[in-house]
């Protein structure tokens, strides 16, 4: 008996075909495909004797010690989860590390229980090679780069766009000290694949990609260098928008929206505890460069914009926001500027800058 094997393909991903991922738990979190669950043929822990055995004594001998680990009960459970999760979805696809012996036993033992479902040739390994090509690619077609002042607006204006890469939105972080997210940050792994599925996601996966203007560190992720090399060399749009209505953004952004994350994962109590810990500490990690006394004078205005945020007054927040975009990211923007001197195809307000945007992803359009 032969059993069915599809070649892996973006194309899986971008029609959101189910994924039955059978690595272990551990290999799952260094990172997965988009969309995949994981439903392990081994735990950790038998994976690794299984391992050591393959190591020490050789294939068959690590065989047969799976064959022996993964019986009776425990392979009716992992069964039963196989079966449960193709009833939701007939269409799912199996996978492992390279499309191997895993998914294969997974593969026969469905078979032999009247489930004929495919394998994924190259499994996990040739999958991410397809979304890493992909991703590198992008940074050989046109690439326009969105760039301007703390709180204009950069991440809501790509999301505008329809071929708009959210790279923060990738990374779970707003690429600022205070840009962390209530969950956990992606891994690299994991994060890149997010770029690929960001990019397979326009209406032209082939076609113009619009970022932001990001460093190559977005909190704990790295954008690919490939991908880095082409945002460095392509072409720029700046947004200016006046202090005020940049205020009232970061005050969104850094306060309202965060709130609201907080508060869905965590409650009320828990959440605002933990989200008053983020904020505070994140003014902390500036002391270097805002200087202790700079540094206390924001932390007392930032105590005194919660109490009044407990009163139902978010609007105190900006007697300490309004200082921090003046006298810390403002220089620091300007101060980037100056030191790396850059030509804008457009600099002008929010409403243009899409507009303009817009008009360019539709000039370069493959």
């Amino acid at each position: 008996m032969r059993l069915p094997l599809v070649d892996p393909s973006l194309d899986l991903l971008h029609n959101r075909r189910r994924l039955i991922d059978v690595r272990a738990p551990v290999e799952f979190a260094q990172g997965s495909l988009p969309g995949a669950v994981n439903l392990p043929l081994m735990d950790n822990e038998e994976r690794h004797r299984v391992g050591i055995a393959y190591a020490e004594q050789g294939q068959d001998a690590a065989i047969a010690l799976g064959k022996q680990l993964v019986d009776g009960g425990i392979k009716r459970a992992r069964m039963t989860a196989w079966q449960q999760e193709i009833a939701a979805h007939p269409d799912a696809l199996i996978y492992c590390f390279r499309g191997g012996l895993r998914s294969e036993t997974a593969q026969q033992w469905l078979w032999e229980a009247g489930i004929e479902r495919p394998r994924i040739r190259g499994g996990w390994k040739a999958m991410r090679k397809l979304i890493c090509n992909h991703v590198d690619a992008a940074s050989e077609r046109p690439m326009l780069v969105i760039s301007g002042l703390t709180g204009s607006a950069k991440t809501p204006l790509i999301n505008n766009l329809e071929q708009g890469l959210d790279l923060e939105g990738c990374a779970r972080h707003k690429g600022s000290a205070f840009g962390r997210h209530p969950l956990p940050a992606p891994c690299q792994i994991d994060f890149e694949h997010a770029m690929g599925m960001g990019l397979l996601n326009q209406q032209q996966p082939q076609g113009p990609t619009v970022v932001e203007d990001e460093s190559r560190h977005i909190g704990a992720a790295n954008v690919p260098l490939i991908f880095w090399r082409g945002m460095e060399k392509a072409p720029r749009v700046r947004v200016e928008m006046p202090l005020d209505w940049r205020l009232a953004q970061i005050r969104k952004d850094y306060i309202d929206d965060l709130w609201t994350l907080y508060q869905r994962q965590y409650g009320d109590w828990l959440g605002w505890a933990l989200m008053r810990k983020q904020l505070s500490t994140a003014l902390v990690r500036l002391r270097k460069r805002l200087g202790l006394a700079r540094l206390q004078r924001l932390q007392r205005l930032q105590t005194l914009a919660f109490r009044e945020h407990e009163r139902g007054n978010r609007h105190a927040h900006e007697a300490w926001l309004g200082p921090l975009l003046t006298e810390y990211y403002d220089p620091l923007y300007r101060y980037q500027l100056e030191k790396h001197p850059q030509t804008f195809l457009h600099v002008g307000d929010w409403d243009s800058c899409l507009a303009f945007a817009r008009d360019w992803s539709a000039r370069h359009a493959a």
